[in-house]
């Protein structure tokens, strides 16, 4: 098991696990103390290797420190649909501290680094302290919340739209858990993966952000994007942030706001 001196404190594994349940709720400091205590054994993955498996019956929770990820559901001929995007902090599969089996599988994004907490432990703690059973609780309510704004982008807004909605998802997510750089972020998906994500073709995904691109709204630079217009960007997507139940007005949004209007 991991030990972590009390003067990398800020470093430890589970720190940004702890910020990204204190968006959303409020943990007394026993919680938080209890939280960067549990046991946990970290594992480094490649891009495109497997954290999970459909149908397997995990007995840890997984923890992404490092790196982005997925997950995906597979069709009987073998497409693939990405459903969700995972940044770090992120917990991957807390569902399964209820459910035996796993009805989908998550994959590395990118290269990076996973945590797993054996889920007698996590169980022990949200016994413990009701504070943290609740922000878990309300954590997975908000996967289902945005599980939900992903259906009504792949089932019901165009191409354009769709692309320009999971930009500003993205973006606030990495916003608000301090994630984005000055010249803006970096967009670790293929357009293959862009494509599978949106239901779209790998070509289709080409002429959109080529489009968004020329209209003005995204600078390109290899995977890295940044806003030339957030507000318009926003619109074009039909982008309310609610659903993602934060703060939707972030600093950095602010910012980009402040320097449109001025």
């Amino acid at each position: 098991m991991a030990t972590v001196p009390p003067s990398s404190a800020e470093r430890h594994p589970l720190r940004l696990f702890l910020r990204q349940l204190e968006l959303h709720s409020k943990l007394g400091a026993e919680a938080k103390d209890a939280v960067l205590a549990l046991p946990f054994h970290t594992v480094a993955v490649e891009a495109g290797n497997y954290i999970l498996r459909e149908d397997d019956t995990p007995v840890a929770c997984a923890v992404l420190v490092d790196g982005f990820a997925y997950r995906q559901k597979e069709t009987v001929t073998g497409k693939r649909q990405i459903v969700s995007l995972h940044n770090p902090g992120e917990a991957l599969d807390l569902q399964q501290l209820a459910l035996v089996t796993a009805d989908h599988s998550l994959r590395m994004l990118t290269d990076g680094e996973v945590a797993y907490i054996d889920h007698k432990h996590l169980q022990r703690l949200m016994t413990a302290h009701s504070d943290l059973a609740e922000a878990i609780f309300r954590a997975t309510l908000i996967e289902a919340s945005i599980f939900r704004e992903w259906v009504l982008n792949v089932g019901r807004r165009d191409a354009r739209t769709r692309i320009a909605h999971l930009l500003c998802e993205f973006a606030m997510r990495l916003d608000r858990s301090g994630l984005t750089r000055p010249e803006g972020y970096l967009l670790p998906m293929s357009q293959e993966q862009l494509a599978d994500t949106t239901g779209l073709t790998t070509v289709h995904i080409n002429r959109i952000l080529k489009v968004l691109a020329a209209e003005g709204l995204i600078v390109r630079k290899v995977r890295g994007i940044a806003f030339e217009s957030w507000t318009r960007l926003k619109e074009i997507g039909g982008f309310d942030g609610r659903y993602l139940h934060i703060d939707h007005q972030t600093p950095r949004a602010r910012e980009r706001g402040a320097r449109e209007s001025a």
